[in-house]
């Protein structure tokens, strides 16, 4: 080939096999994004623990980092402060549960009875079950001393899940399965036994454990204690 003659284009070119960059980077974002999601949640996971053991006012998130395996400063990728780490961990922990309680709430057949039996086994299996139980005994034990963390568990929780009970008891009411409408008025009635049971468990199960699914099934009839039954 003559040296002064220019290279053709396709001879310039690499062989045309598409962007031979672009898959493995296609990949290597992938990987990156579920890298993150894993660590955000380590991290959830940690401070879970670390709020459970310590209080929301010892919890420091230099623990957190070190139990989840990872430096302090990868935290404030994730969460600007402790606070918002106390509040992702509520609301990724509660919205399987709001969920569960919601897709209840849309089963517009479902006698009474047997949304209250499905809502104590949620309570019994996800809540007094799991590690859960530990954000109620925190928000009793310190949500006096620091009013916004008590806040941020009714807006996240209380706030979402009260309404919802009511709607089921509205409808029941409708369908003259209930002859009151004290359920509708007071959805609270239905969260008391698991506030007792979780108290109960942190002080005084050693002394004398709760059949908590007896507890909970003595309640739901005491609930539906004057239920009017039209149906056969």
């Amino acid at each position: 080939m003559d040296a002064g003659k220019p290279r053709s284009i396709s001879a310039a070119r690499p062989s045309g096999r598409g962007a031979p960059g672009k898959r493995p980077q296609e990949k290597q974002g992938a990987s990156r994004k579920a890298g993150n999601v894993e660590r955000k949640q380590a991290i959830l996971r940690a401070a879970l623990s670390v709020f459970a053991e310590r209080g929301f006012e010892s919890a420091r998130l230099d623990d957190v980092a070190a139990r989840a395996g990872v430096a302090k400063g990868t935290l404030y990728l994730y969460f600007d402060d402790k606070e918002k780490l106390f509040e992702e961990v509520v609301q990724s922990e509660v919205s399987p549960i709001l969920d569960r309680i919601g897709a209840l709430a849309s089963a517009r057949d479902m006698p009474i009875e047997k949304i209250l039996e499905a809502l104590f086994q949620v309570f019994e299996k996800e809540v007094l079950g799991t590690e859960r139980k530990h954000l109620l005994r925190l928000i009793i034990a310190e949500g006096p001393r620091f009013p916004h963390i008590a806040e941020l568990y009714f807006r996240n929780v209380i706030g979402r899940a009260m309404p919802l009970i009511s709607r089921m008891a509205a409808q029941a009411v409708v369908r003259g399965e209930l002859q009151s409408d004290a359920l509708v008025r007071f959805p609270q009635l239905v969260g008391a036994p698991l506030l007792f049971a979780v108290v109960w468990d942190s002080m005084f199960a050693r002394l004398q454990p709760l059949d908590v699914a007896g507890f909970f099934a003595a309640h739901r009839e005491t609930l539906v204690g004057k239920m009017r039954r039209t149906r056969p």
